[in-house]
């Protein structure tokens, strides 16, 4: 290890870069050298503009491109920490909000909604959610906000009796030759109860069939099911069915929007099987100021894999049908087999909307032992929020980190990405943590974030009830 002394601050998007893509080397098979240069580029040089995105087909597959939204505009140094910390906050109520929606589900308490009660909670935070898209709809671009948590897509529409503000004009379905509502008696309407949790409501107009959804954190969207024309890439999808929020709070100007990509018939993979057989994938970049790609289709000579795709068969959990299970088998650390009796024993969801990986307290804690273990020597510092193991690396321009890696069913195994195993809390790399969490308690479920599923490409193949993993350098 080489110790030299930062006299200027290290940007977080930009601790975690090298030349040619490459975060880390390998120094043996269970150890990697994550590499902490001094960069002399501003937050202003790797600003971005997140609207009017890039896309393209291949082989009957549209490509789109994805940015995460924090690094759509320049920030200072502590504009900066402060997005990375209340990314944790947040990151902390999505998941206790999505334990609490799952625990409503299996105790059964699942209601029809009049107009005055209050809305059932989707479990899904919105300003936790970190990766958008641009598509078209209604012949307007339109930035979503994408999540395989959720299931209903939806938009802010004119006219809007509460909207918050947005880049881009609201979607005005008046001005749409082809937006249609969605009558109350209609299969869409009828769908909303596994859609959202909610069943719809018919006033005293049979021909709308009005929605709401509430999220974790008290935002929510309330509005009319309608259908339009939807353009992903080139390719052009008719009638899709997607909610026209009147009533919204809680994106904050980040986009006009969310695409929900969870399994129920109101997600826009259902709406899409006969166009991408219901198959998607995405691959999220190691620099989170980068672009990764969200694919459409299931063919896979559009992606840019260096392994062999492996694929682990989904849980099948018919009360909890929309969030995607996998079956968590073992994990090893440097090499190290964490052993545990919870393995295997419950499914664990993916997730593209959590950030840091929850694992049982057991595993947690097995898991955090034998990394203090392994990466001995660092100073340790305070944790924060949901990250207990926290050190200072602000000395140090490279560290020597043990690899991680989960196992799945049928002999599948995913590493997690050099960049994501620590957290950098501050940039300035003084407070850098392992970026992984323990549950409250024993019987809650899993989730494994999308900060350890970087430069890996996740295929969503429903209709063969499978999840695939490969490495891939994520770039659009």
């Amino acid at each position: 290890m080489s110790l030299w002394p930062y006299s200027t601050f290290l940007l977080l998007s930009l601790l975690l870069t090298s030349s040619n893509g490459a975060f880390g080397n390998n120094t043996a098979n269970d150890e990697l050298i994550l590499q902490l240069k001094r960069l002399q580029r501003t937050q202003q040089g790797n600003s971005q503009s997140c609207y009017s995105q890039n896309s393209r087909s291949e082989n009957g597959a549209v490509i789109l491109e994805m940015k995460h939204k924090d690094y759509c505009s320049g920030s200072s140094t502590g504009d900066m920490n402060r997005k990375i910390q209340k990314r944790l906050l947040a990151d902390d109520i999505r998941v206790r909000s999505i334990q609490a929606n799952i625990k409503r589900i299996i105790s059964g308490k699942v209601e029809a909604l009049s107009q005055t009660q209050i809305p059932i909670t989707s479990g899904v935070k919105l300003h936790s959610l970190n990766y958008i898209v641009t598509v078209t709809l209604g012949g307007r671009n339109m930035t979503v906000i994408v999540d395989t948590g959720s299931d209903l897509t939806w938009v802010q529409c004119q006219p809007c009796r509460l909207c918050y503000n947005q880049p881009e004009p609201l979607f005005n379905p008046s001005v749409s030759p082809n937006y249609q509502s969605v009558a109350c008696n209609s299969g869409a309407c009828r769908s909303l109860q596994s859609a959202t949790g909610n069943s719809g409501l018919c006033g005293n107009d049979l021909k709308k069939c009005n929605y709401v959804v509430s999220y974790g954190d008290g935002s929510y969207t309330k509005g009319e099911l309608g259908q339009d024309h939807l353009v992903l890439g080139s390719t052009s999808v008719n009638n899709f069915v997607f909610g026209c929020g009147r009533n919204n709070k809680g994106l904050f100007g980040l986009a006009s929007g969310l695409m929900g990509l969870g399994k129920s018939n109101l997600s826009l993979i259902s709406q899409t099987f006969g166009i991408f057989g219901d198959v998607f994938s995405y691959c999220l970049p190691s620099v989170e100021a980068k672009s990764g790609s969200l694919v459409l289709g299931g063919d896979t000579s559009t992606f840019k894999n260096s392994t062999p795709i492996s694929y682990t068969k989904m849980v099948p959990n018919p009360q909890l049908f929309s969030f995607y299970f996998l079956n968590l088998t073992g994990t090893s650390i440097g090499g190290v087999a964490i052993q545990d009796s919870a393995f295997g024993k419950s499914g664990i969801i993916i997730d593209s909307g959590t950030v840091i990986t929850r694992l049982p307290p057991t595993i947690y804690k097995a898991v955090k032992a034998e990394f203090l273990k392994q990466f001995s020597g660092y100073p340790l510092t305070q944790g924060f929020s949901i990250l207990d193991t926290c050190f200072n690396l602000s000395a140090y321009e490279e560290v020597n980190i043990p690899t991680i890696k989960m196992q799945f069913e049928g002999a599948v195994e995913m590493e997690v990405d050099v960049t994501g195993v620590l957290y950098f809390v501050k940039s300035d790399a003084s407070q850098v943590c392992l970026a992984l969490a323990s549950l409250q308690y024993e019987d809650e479920i899993g989730i494994i974030g999308n900060y350890q599923q970087k430069n890996t490409r996740v295929i969503y193949d429903i209709k063969q009830s499978r999840v695939g993993f490969a490495k891939e350098t994520c770039n659009f």
